[in-house]
């Protein structure tokens, strides 16, 4: 396993309860600002081996990436277990969640 994989880890088990954060920043915060795809494939890969909150993790915009019937109803209601709120249709706001 890559120092890059490892520090997308650590910058994904840091999201507290009932925060939320972006793709973006958790690249950013593993350093590699860029790479995020490589958030992705942490998600894909190693959110069950390593039990990674992977439904605290969402777009920028506060859209939850998944499509119905892709697991996007099971985060909502994991989000809204922890007290996020989260629009019928799958919107978090951002500057109230958001995890700094």
């Amino acid at each position: 396993m890559t120092e890059s994989t490892l520090c997308t880890i650590r910058a994904i088990k840091a999201i507290p309860r009932g925060k939320v954060s972006s793709y973006g920043a958790i690249a950013l915060a593993a350093g590699h600002p860029k790479d995020v795809m490589q958030v992705v494939r942490v998600l894909h890969l190693y959110s069950e081996k390593f039990d990674l909150p992977w439904y605290r993790v969402i777009r920028s915009n506060g859209s939850i990436a998944l499509k119905k019937g892709e697991k996007k109803e099971l985060q909502i209601q994991l989000l809204r277990d922890e007290g996020v709120e989260v629009t019928p249709d799958g919107f978090v706001d951002m500057e109230r969640f958001r995890f700094r």
